[in-house]
């Protein structure tokens, strides 16, 4: 007889072996008939002057963020305003390179605390966190943005809605960290 355990992973393996040809055929035939996303490399969109009522002035790429930019499809940017730290990532084409902020920072060593919605003063949704690593403490906010206003607050929903041709770009993730 068959223990629980062994059912399970039974169970799991199945599930697996039908679902990801099923997601893999759905997303073959969700983008049939669709023209192809072009690569655009070395895209500079411009970038806002003022950040919070703040001006806003250029900060160099750290040398992980310079090897991740050589292969992104778009562009990448950090700015300060004195007090927040803002890097803008314009996106030209639905790619799983769009990752969400709180797993670059579980990569360089942060310790995500829980992630929560939050509206700003101009109602648009966030998705906010606070990291912590070596006793220095900061507040993480995210969102992405479509070329026709739409919000997102999460990388996997962007994607999805962009792929399926739901969502059109150049799209513009903002992510924003300030001290605590």
């Amino acid at each position: 007889m068959f223990d629980n355990t062994f059912l399970n992973r039974v169970a799991h393996k199945l599930a697996w072996a039908v679902l990801l040809p099923l997601c893999l055929a759905w997303s073959a035939w969700a983008a049939w008939g669709r023209p192809a996303a072009q690569y655009v490399p070395n895209v500079q969109p411009e970038l806002p002057a003022e950040w919070e009522g703040r001006p806003l002035r250029p900060l160099a790429l750290s040398a992980v963020e310079e090897r991740f930019a050589d292969r992104f499809p778009g562009s990448i940017a950090r700015l300060t305003n004195g007090r927040q730290v803002l890097v803008l990532r314009t996106v030209l084409q639905p790619t799983r390179m769009l990752h969400p902020a709180a797993d670059c920072y579980r990569g360089l060593g942060w310790r995500v605390g829980t992630q929560v919605l939050w509206r700003d003063a101009q109602g648009e949704l966030w998705r906010c966190f606070e990291v912590e690593r070596g006793g220095v403490r900061q507040r993480v906010c995210e969102r992405i943005v479509d070329a026709q206003g739409r919000g997102f607050t999460d990388a996997s929903s962007w994607y999805w809605s962009a792929a399926l041709g739901q969502s059109h770009g150049p799209w513009r993730a903002v992510t924003v960290a300030q001290p605590l």
